[in-house]
């Protein structure tokens, strides 16, 4: 057995994971996928998360579409060094649910990895549901011959998500998936007039259970309302230069993403 050919053209597959949904992992792939393009690095999106496919909202491709050629499924472009491919794309409103069993979801995610026609990328990122259901069962399938890079872990500071992001983590084991480390989102609240941070959800959860489970801590995001903002109000590809001076990437995102690269190298 071999890897999917669609995956021919890619250097690194990295996942982002977690056991526990409302986390914020589509900000966590959107925020990797842009200090990754601005270190240089041509980079793909593959959001697979189905029933809540949010990658489009983020990089503001709302009313972009993917067509198919000879060769498969072609990505929506944000700009030269950044394509997307997500299920958001094929549906015919932005409103519309997704109300599919197991067997076709994941039918669905084995085109998804088989059928795209990626362009030559340094990092392609998956974007995945939450929990470990048979999606997930299905990606570590089809790319158990790729090699993968691994995965990042996403987790918020609570309780009740650490335990949840167990067993993300004890899934991981078990497909012999490697964790690149975990990164612990919504960690406190900036506020946008005084900038200063408070911890709304308690703290250093993921950190302790990095240290627990000998995993790499990779770093916290708080919650930053300039995010959003950068987010809402995005046109063209602005939101790359915006994010590129925001004290999100410069204080928070970049050390992570240079843990990434520095895990990947080892």
């Amino acid at each position: 057995m071999s890897a999917p050919d669609s995956l021919k053209n890619v250097k690194h597959v990295i996942l982002i994971l977690s056991g526990k949904g409302g986390v914020g992992k589509s900000s966590i792939t959107t925020q990797t996928a842009l200090s990754l393009v601005l270190k240089g690095y041509k980079v793909g999106v593959l959001d697979i998360d189905l029933t809540g496919p949010s990658i489009p909202r983020m990089f503001g491709l709302e009313d972009a579409k993917i067509h198919q050629s000879t060769n498969g499924w072609v990505p929506a472009q944000y700009n030269k060094d950044l394509s997307i491919v997500s299920l958001g794309f094929l549906l015919g409103s932005k409103d519309a649910s997704v109300v599919w069993r197991g067997p076709k979801k994941t039918a669905m995610i084995r085109q998804f990895l088989k059928d795209v026609t990626w362009p030559d990328l340094d990092y392609l990122l998956i974007d995945t549901p939450p929990g470990t259901s048979d999606e997930h069962i299905a990606i570590a399938e089809e790319l158990q011959f790729a090699n993968p890079e691994g995965c990042i872990i996403v987790t918020t500071p609570q309780q009740i998500s650490i335990s949840d992001v167990k067993k993300e983590i004890n899934f991981c084991n078990k497909v012999n998936l490697r964790i690149l480390g975990l990164v612990e989102n919504m960690s406190g609240f900036i506020c946008p007039h005084c900038a200063e941070c408070t911890n709304i959800f308690s703290s250093e959860g993921g950190k302790n259970l990095a240290s627990q489970l000998s995993l790499k801590y990779l770093g916290a995001i708080p919650i930053d309302p300039l995010f959003v903002e950068m987010i809402e109000t995005q046109k063209g590809s602005s939101l790359l230069a915006s994010y590129e001076n925001s004290r999100l990437y410069l204080e928070s995102f970049r050390p992570i993403i240079d843990g990434v690269l520095e895990e990947i190298r080892e």
